[in-house]
C-alpha cells in the first residue's frame, strides 16, 4: 500500500510542482548563485504564474549562463538580443534588462557584505521565520518585511522587486516557512 504524503495544497496534481515543493521550496538557501537563480527566476515570474517559470527553468539556466551573475552582469547588446528572440524563455525587454542590471547590483551587494547571502538574511536575523500556515489561500502576499526589503534592494538598484516578489524569493529560499502546518515539510524544513 502507498502512502499519500500530505503537501501544500498549492501544489497537489502537478508532478514538476510537487518535486519543486518536496524538494526545494521553502529549504534555506545561503548560496549565492542559488539566490540569484531564485531572484532572477521571481522576477521574470511577475505577473505570470510560478509553473509558467518552472517549466521554462532549465531554459533559463542556458540562456542565462547557468545564473552566473558575474557573466550576467556583463551582457552587451548581442546577448540581450539572443535573449529576447531565445524562444524558450520569457520574452520580457523589461525583465530582461531588469535580470542584467541585477547582477550588477547583486555584485554590488556581495563586495558591500562578502556575500549576498550575508545581506538577505540579516532582515531575518540569520533564522528562518516559521510561520502557521492552516490553507496556503489564506497566506500572506507580503508582509511589512517584505516590504521593507522590496524597498532596500530597489535602492539599490535592483528592478522587479516589489514586495510580493520578494516575498515569494523568501519563501522559496527558505527565509520564510510558508508550509502548511499539516505539510510533511513543514517540519522538515
Amino acid at each position: 500500500m502507498i502512502t499519500q504524503k500530505n503537501r501544500c495544497g498549492w501544489c497537489v496534481g502537478d508532478q514538476l510542482y510537487e518535486v519543486y515543493h518536496d524538494e526545494e521550496w521553502g529549504v534555506p538557501l545561503y548560496d549565492d548563485l542559488k539566490l540569484f537563480e531564485f531572484l532572477v527566476l521571481e522576477t521574470f515570474q511577475a505577473g505570470l504564474s510560478w509553473t509558467t517559470v518552472l517549466r521554462k527553468r532549465e531554459n533559463f539556466r542556458a540562456a542565462f549562463d547557468a545564473f552566473d551573475y558575474t557573466k550576467i552582469a556583463q551582457y552587451d547588446a548581442s546577448k540581450f538580443d539572443a535573449l529576447i528572440n531565445n524562444k524558450g524563455i520569457i520574452r520580457n525587454k523589461l525583465k530582461i534588462k531588469a535580470a542584467i542590471s541585477n547582477a550588477q547590483a547583486f555584485i554590488d551587494i556581495k563586495n558591500e557584505f562578502g556575500s549576498f547571502s550575508k545581506y538577505i538574511w540579516t532582515f531575518v536575523g540569520e533564522t528562518p521565520i516559521k510561520n502557521k500556515v492552516i490553507d496556503y489561500k489564506k497566506a500572506p502576499a507580503n508582509t511589512p518585511l517584505s516590504d521593507r526589503i522590496s524597498k532596500d534592494l530597489k535602492s539599490r538598484g535592483f528592478k522587479f522587486v516589489g514586495s510580493t516578489v520578494v516575498y515569494a524569493h523568501m519563501q522559496a529560499t527558505g527565509m520564510v516557512n510558508d508550509h502548511e502546518v499539516d505539510c510533511f515539510r513543514y517540519n522538515e524544513v
